[in-house]
């Protein structure tokens, strides 16, 4: 569960003037990219019906993702980049059309970048159930409205196992490697254990093997968030007027996510006891800074994310367990055999580093050993997406020969 888009994967800032005109006017009931939108740089690929883990049937399941670079002959070159939580598949590129934001890995993925697209085709799909393209609850049914409360119920495997169709239609059996990030890395490790024969190079940054009690009763608390908001409508809003969808409730599941996205030193180091204006905080009607800077993303997450989604992936999140019907955590793990990297930042308080630990003990083709790479970062989860040098050098040691 992280930012995901370039301009918010910088350090934490107070909230300006400007920042508070851009998000002037209603936000809209849903924040999802919608048929007859600009697709800008996204490609479709229309996958057939598909049955989720639980029985449930999407008649026709499509897969929105972005390409970088061009496939080789023997489609050996192939690396597959799993997005966060909140992300999309809009890695690399201009904000444009189609795209409120530039690309999110910019340093990672590109000429010459650890990620090189002058050797390699990366491929980067918007998760199912996710809501910039990908079939997920504002797509529409085949009676002609939205999925919205009627969208099943989606885990990790299931998702992964819609990437799989995608991989088929591009014609790539075998993944040169599969690098994911967060809720990116979940569907990483699940790659590599479900399909070990297609997985040449795995890297796992910034996830567990499991979400544990902490982290489902924290998510949650979010997703309460969101249902107990009256413009929610039991998850049926898509027609409600700007300003009548649910966009408190998701303000207000973003800003307690927020709060495990970045770190406690961060934090604490850029705004301090800070007020947000002359007016004291101190009962007389003002705000303390982090206070503004909480709602303001909170408000502008509203304006590019869906709330049904944030529901149906929260709970996909919540059902990973790479163990689960595999003997447990350490006998699935025994099942990779790609050349692993594992990665985990000292600072972060939504995955910390015991999950890192377990999955580079269990790994036996680690290229670290029984430890994994510890990034030291203030900016706590999110240091992934900004601690960008050092996390390029370890993916360059993965991919190099």
């Amino acid at each position: 569960m992280d930012w995901q888009i370039s301009e918010d994967t910088v350090p934490s800032a107070p909230v300006t003037e400007a920042d508070a005109r851009s998000m002037a006017g209603r936000p809209p009931a849903s924040g999802a990219w919608q048929d007859g939108d600009p697709s800008g740089h996204r490609q479709f690929a229309w996958l057939g019906a598909f049955t989720t883990e639980r029985g449930d049937t999407l008649p026709h399941m499509r897969l929105a993702y972005e390409t970088w670079g061009e496939l080789n002959a023997d489609a050996s070159n192939a690396v597959l980049v799993l997005h966060a939580f909140t992300g999309d598949s809009h890695v690399r590129g201009e904000a444009g059309p189609g795209h409120a934001t530039a690309g999110w890995w910019e340093d990672i993925v590109g000429p010459g970048c650890p990620l090189d697209t002058n050797e390699l085709f990366v491929v980067v799909p918007n998760m199912l159930g996710g809501c910039q393209g990908s079939t997920g609850p504002a797509s529409i049914h085949p009676d002609g409205d939205h999925w919205a409360s009627r969208f099943p119920y989606v885990t990790v495997r299931d998702q992964v196992d819609a990437q799989r169709l995608l991989a088929d239609r591009l014609g790539v059996e075998r993944w040169h490697a599969v690098i994911g990030g967060s809720m990116g890395g979940m569907h990483a490790l699940e790659w590599a254990v479900t399909h070990p024969d297609r997985v040449a190079r795995l890297g796992v940054i910034a996830a567990p093997p499991a979400n544990s009690a902490d982290q489902i009763a924290q998510n949650s608390t979010q997703l309460e968030a969101i249902s107990i908001d009256p413009g929610f409508s039991g998850g049926d809003y898509y027609e409600a007027g700007s300003g009548e969808g649910p966009h408190r409730g998701l303000a207000l599941a973003r800003r307690m996510a927020m709060l495990n996205y970045r770190g406690i030193v961060e934090l604490n180091k850029r705004f301090q006891r800070s007020w947000q204006s002359d007016v004291s905080p101190l009962g007389h009607g003002g705000r303390f800074a982090v206070e503004s800077y909480l709602d303001f993303h909170g408000n502008k997450f509203t304006r590019r994310f869906d709330a049904n989604s944030y529901i149906r992936l929260v709970e996909a999140m919540d059902s990973h367990d790479i163990g689960r019907d595999r003997g447990g955590i350490e006998d699935a793990l025994l099942r990779v055999t790609a050349r692993t990297l594992v990665v985990g930042i000292d600072t972060d308080r939504l995955f910390p580093l015991e999950g890192q630990r377990r999955i580079a003990r269990g790994i036996p083709t680690t290229i670290h050993g029984d430890e994994p790479v510890i990034i030291t970062s203030d900016f706590g989860h999110d240091g992934f997406l900004i601690e960008t040098d050092v996390l390029g050098h370890h993916l360059r040691a993965l991919l190099a020969e």
